[in-house]
This record gives structure tokens, C-alpha cells and sequence, in this order.
């Protein structure tokens, strides 16, 4: 039997744990104690889990669609309702291979629709090899809420400073010209979430020029300027070559597309910046304290990127629910926790999912709302892949 070290804690997640106390009034002594608990699951010996299974996708040839007429306009907060059937669902295979066909569009306005087949099955797609929907949190009774977005306290806080800006993995969060987020996942891709440039039937009016914009720190800008450093980071956008949408979040009810809100861009030249690699999303009991965290340009904090970090509150096969603060912009951003990598053997931050927006879940005639992060399970691991890599052979959970 093999045991994992827990992990250290990150200076960022220090400092917003012990920002978030402050904002609470929690005096230090009761802060120290809630410290401890964080810090005692990671003193503990994890066991070692087999490595997920990560089925092949077999794309077949692409079918020309025609061009696409750009007539939808962006929708930045999305708010879906789901009940206890659909948070347990498990859909047939055939109609999860419709769902992970998938549209590119070029820069041109050219579409293609590429079908797809799923080498030995490939189950539910869910988080679970075995195709089972994972287990749900820790069901607590809650009080009704309204529609928000901000739980509580706002536990965000703002990224400034050259050190931090440029600094991994704050610098793998870049703008999406549309108004959300977006995570660089390669050295030619960013990962986003779909309705940032398709609301489900048309592509946005701004994908026909889409552009990612990187963040410049004002003393780099002034160096180069010559003139003196102060204010917001500028942008620098670079175009997007193509974007490829999966099947399932096109035309599909929105409580099932919602599972499938993610899209991946295609630069036109690579970036030089660090990128933060991609996982299979493990249950929630294999991150490090039980946390996700995501940067991203909240439409409250225009010119700024603010990061956030929570537990996870409840996840289904295809969704991680939450109550990480946040506002419309943040879609897209890349959701990453610390994962146990066994190549490396030790803790590190990688991909697991694409935060998306709002949720009414309705369980046992109980109303819960959420902010909502689309998990990335094995099947959407080798679609982003073979999106990223271009065959099938790079594509296995490392």
C-alpha cells in the first residue's frame, strides 16, 4: 500500500484564508483553530488511488456546416435550475457520443461538425471510471437564499504587483474578448466556458474577431514606455485562430448543456507564459483540503483579476458545486485544485474544471443555490486533448 504526503500550503492560500478571517472579525485564536483544521486532513496519510482510465476518442472525418451568422449576443451569467433527476443522471452512451461531437470555427466563419466514436465504451463520462455518479458532498440542511452570487462575506481579493501578475498560477488566467475568462492550458490553447461564444444556438457577435488578451503589470508597460509605472495592468489581445464547441452544449436543454460548457481557442501564435496542465477531476475527498480555486476578471472589479478559493460544497458526475464568490466575467476561468501526481510524486495544481455560472438545485423539495464548475471527467479529458494534441496517442491521464 502507498501513502501521499500531504501538501504545503501556498503563500496565496494563506494570505486569502487569513484575508477571509479578517473579513469575518473571526478573532486570531478561533482562527488558529479553524487553521488546524484545514492543516489536519493534509497531515494525514492519503491512500493511493489506481489511475483513472482514460477512454479514446475516435474522431471521424469533418462534415462542412454552413458558415456560421455570428446573430447571438454574449450572455456572461448563466443561471440553470436542475432537480434530483438531473443531478443524478447517467446518460446512454449513444447520446453522450452525439454530445462530445464537436464544431470548429475558423477565423474565417467557416464551421465543421466532427462526429465522433469512443474506443471500448466509455460509460457515462462521469468522474467515475466505472461510469457511476460520484458521491454528493455532505447533504446539510440549508436555509433558502436568493439568486447571488456573493456568499457571506466577499472572500475575493484583487491581484496586483508585478511578482504576483506574472507569477505562476496567477499568470495563466488571460481575458476573453467576449467579457469572461479563460485559462492557458498549452502554449497555442486557452480553455473557457462555451457560452462565453455560443449561447447554445448561434456563435456571440464577438467570436467573429476573437481575441485573448494578456495581462501587462503597469512597471512592465512603463519600462518599455518609458513612462512611469502606476495604475491598472494594459492588455496586449492576440487572435484567435479557431474554436472548437462540443456537440453537447449546442442546441441541447440547457440543464444538460450546462454539463457540457466548456470550449477550447486556438491561438495564432504561441504565448511564452506558463500554463497550467490539465486533469481528470478526482472526488472531491482527493484534493488537497478539499478546495478548488480560480482567477478571473470579475465585471465588479473591471481591470483587475481577482482570485478566490473555496471547499467544494456537493459534485455530481459532471458539475462541482459551490460557493465561491463570484461575479459575470469569471466564466471561463480555469478551476484547479492540488492533485497528487504520481509521476512526480508530489502535490500540484492542475485543471479539473471550467467555472460556469449559477444553479437552483432542487433535492428532497429543497431549494439550494450554487455557483457551478463544469468537472472535467475522463471522456472531456480526451475530447480537450485530442482538441489540444491532435491524436489520441498524447492523450492519457498523466
Amino acid at each position: 500500500m502507498r501513502f501521499k504526503r500531504g501538501p504545503a500550503i501556498s503563500f496565496e492560500e494563506r494570505k486569502g484564508f487569513f484575508s477571509v478571517m479578517a473579513a469575518r472579525g473571526i478573532p486570531p485564536p478561533t482562527g488558529l483553530l479553524l487553521l488546524l483544521q484545514q492543516l489536519l486532513p493534509l497531515a494525514l496519510s492519503l491512500l493511493h488511488h489506481p489511475p483513472v482510465h482514460v477512454p479514446a476518442l475516435l474522431p471521424r472525418a469533418p462534415t462542412p456546416l454552413a458558415r456560421s451568422r455570428f446573430s447571438a449576443r454574449a450572455r456572461l451569467d448563466l443561471t440553470t435550475r436542475c432537480d434530483s433527476s438531473c443531478f443524478r443522471r447517467a446518460p446512454p452512451g449513444e447520446r453522450l457520443t452525439d454530445q462530445l461531437a464537436f464544431e470548429t470555427l475558423y477565423a474565417d466563419g467557416s464551421r465543421t461538425l466532427t462526429a465522433v466514436d469512443v474506443e471500448g465504451g466509455g460509460g457515462d463520462g462521469g468522474g467515475d471510471p466505472e461510469g457511476d455518479p460520484l458521491p454528493r458532498g455532505r447533504p446539510a440542511p440549508r436555509r433558502r437564499r436568493v439568486r447571488r452570487q456573493i456568499y457571506g462575506a466577499d472572500g475575493r481579493f484583487n491581484i496586483r504587483g508585478d511578482h504576483f501578475l506574472l507569477d505562476y498560477p496567477f499568470s495563466t488566467a488571460v481575458r476573453i474578448s467576449t467579457g469572461c475568462t479563460g485559462v492557458l492550458v498549452s502554449r497555442l490553447h486557452v480553455l473557457t466556458a462555451a457560452h462565453c461564444v455560443h449561447d447554445g444556438r448561434d456563435y456571440v457577435n464577438g467570436a467573429r474577431r476573437l481575441r485573448v488578451g494578456f495581462l501587462i503589470p503597469p512597471s512592465v508597460n512603463a519600462s518599455q514606455s518609458g513612462a512611469a509605472s502606476g495604475g491598472k495592468p494594459l492588455v496586449r489581445w492576440v487572435r484567435v485562430k479557431r474554436t472548437r464547441v462540443p456537440r453537447g452544449w449546442i442546441q441541447g436543454p440547457q440543464e444538460v448543456s450546462m454539463d457540457f460548457d466548456y470550449a477550447l481557442l486556438e491561438l495564432r501564435w504561441p504565448h511564452r507564459r506558463p500554463f497550467m496542465r490539465l486533469s481528470v477531476a478526482p472526488s472531491s475527498h482527493d484534493l488537497a483540503g478539499n478546495r478548488i480555486h480560480f482567477s478571473g476578471f470579475d465585471s465588479d472589479r473591471p481591470g483587475e483579476l481577482v482570485y478566490r478559493f473555496c471547499p467544494v460544497e456537493e459534485e455530481s458526475s459532471d458539475l462541482i458545486y459551490q460557493h465561491c464568490d463570484a461575479r459575470p466575467g469569471a466564466s471561463g476561468s480555469g478551476v484547479y485544485g492540488r492533485v497528487w501526481d504520481d509521476g512526480l510524486e508530489r502535490w500540484e495544481r492542475k485543471v479539473i474544471g471550467i467555472f460556469s455560472g449559477h444553479q437552483w438545485l432542487e433535492i428532497d423539495g429543497e431549494n439550494r443555490d450554487y455557483n457551478v464548475a463544469v468537472r472535467i471527467t475522463p471522456l472531456k479529458f480526451a475530447q480537450i486533448c485530442y482538441w489540444v494534441h491532435g491524436n489520441r496517442l498524447d492523450c492519457v491521464q498523466d
